[in-house]
């Protein structure tokens, strides 16, 4: 089994920064791809950043140059440092895993729980 748990959530003024966390734990063989996404009420889940193993990253247009996406391999830990926050970024932000577990035979596409991010005007 393989558990993301996400942290760094909360309530920020518009302009200000953020930190989120997800940490993979578990039976983990490797972790290649890992991403954070985000859901806003009434509205569909959308892709914020993506980073390979190799450290490729992937941003959506709307956090360009606001969003930097990291990662940490030796902690299966993947990071979203958010600057100058809108309140158009409010939503629940939720991390992706993809990899393999156990023995590396078998794959795993996990979410994490959620962590909240409301930024006010």
């Amino acid at each position: 089994q393989v558990q993301l748990v996400e942290s760094g959530g909360g309530l920020v003024q518009a302009g200000g920064s953020l930190r989120l966390s997800c940490a993979a734990s578990g039976s983990i063989f490797n972790v290649n791809g890992m991403g954070w996404y985000r859901q806003a009420p009434g509205k569909q889940r959308e892709l914020v950043a993506t980073i390979t193993r190799d450290g490729k990253t992937n941003y959506s247009d709307s956090v360009k140059g606001r969003f930097t996406i990291s990662r940490d391999n030796a902690k299966n830990t993947v990071y979203l440092q958010m600057n100058s926050l809108k309140p158009e970024d409010t939503a629940a932000y939720h991390c992706n895993a993809r990899g393999y577990s156990g023995l590396g035979l078998t794959p795993f596409d996990h979410w994490g729980q959620g962590t909240q991010v409301t930024v006010s005007s």
